[in-house]
């Protein structure tokens, strides 16, 4: 069974920084894309960041680049997210997703996170 858990929110004030972390199981995704999405409440879910199975790719958001850096290690088949840089915009759930490409589009990815919250206070 595929399994995906996010962790590493919490609540910061803005300007400070968090990193996000999820854990993959159940296959090994090294070959696959993944990426952050996040929802906020009463929005629709929104693309944070992707990157391709080698790393080599990383793709952004405007609302975040520059903030904001996606990272992997197949080795440990775990997807990261810094956050640098926190507004309080960006208060939202963050989900993991896996799939075949690095694509902004969310209907793209097969396997999903529950997520982790972050709030950012001002």
């Amino acid at each position: 069974q595929v399994q995906l858990v996010e962790s590493g929110g919490g609540l910061v004030q803005a300007g400070n920084s968090l990193r996000l972390s999820c854990a993959a199981s159940g296959r090994t995704f090294s070959r696959y894309a993944m990426a952050w999405f996040r929802q906020a409440p009463g929005k629709e879910r929104e693309f944070v960041a992707a990157i391709s199975w080698t790393g080599d790719s990383t793709y952004y958001a405007d609302s975040v680049k520059g903030r904001f850096t996606i990272s992997r290690d197949n080795a440990e088949n775990s997807l990261h997210l810094q956050m640098n840089s926190l507004k309080p915009g960006d208060t939202a759930v963050y989900l993991c997703a896996v799939g075949l490409v690095p694509t902004s589009r969310s209907a793209v990815y097969n396997y999903w996170g529950q997520g982790t919250q972050v709030t950012v206070s001002s």
